[in-house]
Formats: structure tokens, sequence, C-alpha cells
């Protein structure tokens, strides 16, 4: 029964939500870079810990589950959630230097993060949910479509290597824009509070205009994630269980990456190769196939080699700034 198992996997989901908000981070609290690192560490853990469901599902057809191909095996299922999963969290370093920015731009102190991180997860997941529907329902019926979403990739890693992260307008945004034309916003925040009322008015707060700033953020770059992932796999439980996963880990990373951004210069030009080619495999995909655990280790190397030309770049300049005494 497939519908168990979707059902059966979305409790899951919010039953490790819940444990996430209810009981481990109840309170608004700031995470310092080695808290967030540990966090993230789980996170990951239980994503690949679910690997072993995926083995199952797939090769033993457990629970009487008809994966939607119908000839995938436990072996190849893993793979492709775990390039799925890696491809999904790592473009979701490139999103989190756009909310850094949000946050620094509207005031929003490190102790209410955690709560508009929280919300903007959950609208995420829903409005993935409906993007991967889409995707998949479009490359079943329309072949053609295989090449509209290559090219969006490779449109989307020209405009990443381009524009740098100084580029956005926070303040005269869409997002920003939206908000005010419908409610009047405070011009300071009032603690946690999304909105509040003063002689009888609703007013948002920079709070607000900060969740829903980091909302659509989040659907823009899901055009890029979601037909990168739909070059992976187009099998719909695999897509959105490893996407879900990633988002779940993301409020983590964001402070994990957000405290380490002047180590990972160069991790933008790996999200880029990366852009580049998923695009380009989805544009050859009629010529020439690229295996699932080619693009794997193309994905990992090439955040591997961001990750240390970064670390690299960060003590070298550290090594200048501090020639020490036999300098």
């Amino acid at each position: 029964m497939t519908e168990l198992v979707w059902i059966g996997f979305l409790a899951l989901f919010l039953a490790l939500l819940f444990l996430d908000l209810s009981v481990l981070h109840r309170e608004a609290a700031e995470l310092s870079v080695r808290q967030a690192l540990s966090w993230t560490a789980v996170w990951v853990s239980v994503a690949f810990s679910f690997t072993f469901v995926i083995y199952g599902l797939y090769e033993y057809r457990w629970f009487d589950f008809e994966p939607w191909l119908g000839t995938t095996s436990g072996w190849d299922a893993v793979v492709q959630f775990v390039t799925g999963y890696l491809l999904e969290w790592s473009l979701s370093v490139d999103n989190i230097f756009v909310i850094a920015l949000i946050f620094a731009y509207l005031k929003i102190p490190t102790l209410y993060q955690y709560r508009v991180l929280f919300w903007g997860i959950v609208g995420a997941i829903v409005l993935r949910g409906l993007m991967i529907a889409a995707g998949t329902t479009l490359l079943q019926h329309f072949d053609w479509m295989f090449y509209v979403f290559g090219a969006i990739l490779l449109l989307s890693a020209l405009r990443m290597l381009r524009n740098g992260e100084d580029a956005h307008d926070v303040g005269n945004s869409f997002p920003a824009r939206l908000v005010r034309r419908f409610v009047p916003v405070t011009p300071e925040l009032e603690r946690a509070r999304f909105f509040v009322r003063r002689e009888g008015r609703l007013f948002a707060t920079p709070l607000f205009v900060a969740l829903v700033m980091v909302e659509l953020t989040d659907v823009v770059f899901a055009v890029d994630s979601i037909p990168a992932i739909l070059a992976v796999t187009r099998d719909p439980f695999l897509v959105f269980s490893s996407n879900a996963f990633a988002i779940l880990g993301l409020r983590s990373l964001y402070f994990a990456v957000a405290g380490l951004m002047a180590m990972f210069r160069y991790l933008r030009y790996s999200l880029v190769l990366i852009l580049a080619f998923v695009g380009m495999k989805m544009l050859l995909v009629s010529t020439y196939h690229v295996s699932n655990l080619v693009s794997l280790a193309i994905i990992l190397g090439t955040l591997g080699a961001g990750v240390l030309a970064s670390i690299w770049a960060t003590r070298r300049d550290e090594a200048r700034n501090n020639p020490g005494p036999h300098a």
C-alpha cells in the first residue's frame, strides 16, 4: 500500500519537526557555531539513517510499496535519494546567504531568527510538495520539459555567477513592498510576535516581513533546486523525501554557515558548477546518460573543492595579517 508509506513518512517528518520545535528548541535561543554544527550533524545522520528504509521499500517492497517507475532497485533508490539530498542541501547554502542578508537588513536579532526559520520551513515543505507534484507531472507527459528545466538551471548558474550577495536590494524587494501594501509595518520588533494591534489597527512587525521574504526567497530557489533533483530521479517519493530531510536541517545549517561565512568564500563557485553540470545533464538526456553514482561523485567533489579552497584562502589571509615574530 503505497498510500500507507506516504502517510507514514509524513507522520515521521511532522514528528521530527515537532521534536525540533517543541522539545529541543522550545524557547528561542542563540545557537553557537559549535551547537549549530552539532545539530547539523544530527539531522544529516537522521537523513542517512532513512536510507535503510529506502532500501527496504524499493528492494523488498515493504508494506507492499510500489515505486513510481516500478523497476528501481534498493541500491539505485538509495543512490538517488542521497544524490538528491546532497544536491538540495548544497543548493540551500546560497539560499542561506540571502536569508542572512534579509535578517541583517531588517535587524532581526539572532534570538528571534529561529522562529522565522521554523515557520519558513513549514511553508517551504508545502510549497515544495506542490512544485514537485507539478514538475513530475510535466516531465511524465512532456519529455521536452527536460530541456526547459536544463535551460533554467544554466541561467540560474549564470545569474549566481554574475550577482554577488550584495546585489540584492532587500528594502525595495517585492516581498517587502507586498507586505507594506496590504498591512502597515511597525518600525520596531515586538519580541517574537508577527502581528500586533495598536489603537484597534492590525500591524505587521519586521519579523513577519522577514518571514514573507524568506518564504518567497525559498520559492525562487526552488525554481533551481526542483529541476535539479528531477534530473536525478523522477520518483515523487524520492524527490519529496530527500527535499524534506534537507529542509529539516536547514535551520541548524543556517546558523552553522552564517557563523562561518568568511571561511566559505569560494562555495558560491562550487554551486555555480553544480547547477551548470546538472543543467547540461538535463539538456543531454536524450544523447548521453550520466549515472547517478558519477553525479554523486561530481557533486561531492565540487563541494569539497569549494570548502577546501575557502579554508585555504582564509588561512592564507590570516598568515598575511599575522606574519609572526620572524616575518
